[in-house]
């Protein structure tokens, strides 16, 4: 079958509408799959997990906590040790979400698309990080916090709100921007001729799950280190 560029449709939903608001389906689904994993994968692990020779599965999970315990004692310190698991279930729900593209769908990709690349679902997490993080340093700093938008010098006041502002659109945008890209060369390899596709895509299916496995590590240190900017203790 020949696949000519204007049958490549980029950043298309599968909607319906309730109530006069417009849903992406697809990205409902794939989120709501991409949580059912890591929340399986969770409780087996809780169910089968050992103090004695650890398995591959807990051992890799283990990996990513100490990791992450040894970022935030380091960065937020002990006023806020929620922030572990919270990064710990951002990694691997972002990590999940966006490695759910690479899961072949016969002819039906957009069944299953990686909902990380619906901005929505992207600035959802980014303003459920920030919305946390301001509500955490407002309630540890108090006033503090205000203050610290007049630092270093009181007329970098409009500065620092904007970039306060900013915050969840460049982490929403970071992950959206390199989610959809795979998207897009994906689509574009179909056009390669039938007898060189398995080729570059295979390849480049390898070199997205690298993608995917350093946004998710991004997202988690970025949410880390907000908290951190929020607390008063980044540097």
């Amino acid at each position: 079958m020949t696949v000519l560029a204007t049958d490549i449709e980029i950043g298309t939903h599968i909607t319906r509408t309730f109530g006069g608001v417009t849903f992406n389906v697809d990205t409902i689904w794939s989120t709501v799959l991409a949580a059912a994993i890591v929340l399986g994968v969770g409780l087996y692990m809780a169910r089968h997990a050992t103090s004695g020779m650890p398995g591959k599965l807990q051992l890799a999970f283990e990996t990513v906590v100490d990791a992450v315990r040894r970022q935030v004692e380091g960065s937020v310190g002990p006023v806020a040790p929620f922030v572990v698991p919270l990064a710990v279930a951002i990694f691997f729900f972002i990590l999940i979400s966006n490695w759910l593209g690479l899961i072949p769908s016969g002819h039906h990709p957009e069944y299953l698309p990686p909902p990380t690349a619906d901005i929505n679902l992207t600035l959802a997490l980014a303003l459920l990080v920030i919305i946390w993080a301001v509500a955490t340093g407002i309630r540890h700093r108090r006033s503090g916090y205000f203050k610290g938008f007049f630092k270093p010098y009181f007329f970098l006041f409009p500065i620092n709100l904007i970039e306060e502002v900013a915050k969840p659109f460049s982490l929403s945008l970071r992950l959206f921007g390199n989610l959809f890209a795979g998207g897009v060369v994906l689509a574009l390899i179909t056009l390669f001729p039938s007898f060189i596709v398995p080729f570059p895509n295979v390849l480049w299916k390898l070199f997205d799950m690298g993608i995917g496995l350093i946004q998710a590590f991004i997202f988690a240190l970025l949410t880390i280190l907000y908290f951190a900017f929020a607390l008063g203790e980044g540097h």
